[in-house]
């Protein structure tokens, strides 16, 4: 059975305008993915968003593991 993936999995770190540092660790296993990204239409969607959609927490997700 996976974990299912939440906000909480996160960490966001503003860089720069416009450019964030996400950080996603798997709730299974432990295991850090960052990336920087300037996709703040993704970054509003899921970090701006009170109660963010799984679809968007796991194209956040993709972007951190797949630099």
């Amino acid at each position: 059975m996976s974990a299912d993936i939440k906000i909480t999995d996160f960490v966001f770190k503003p860089i720069g305008y416009g450019h964030y540092k996400v950080t996603y660790q798997s709730p299974k296993t432990g295991k850090q993915w960052t990336d920087a990204t300037n996709d703040m239409q993704l970054i509003d969607l899921t970090h701006g968003s009170p109660h963010p959609m799984r679809k968007d927490l796991m194209k956040l997700k993709n972007v951190c593991k797949n630099k």
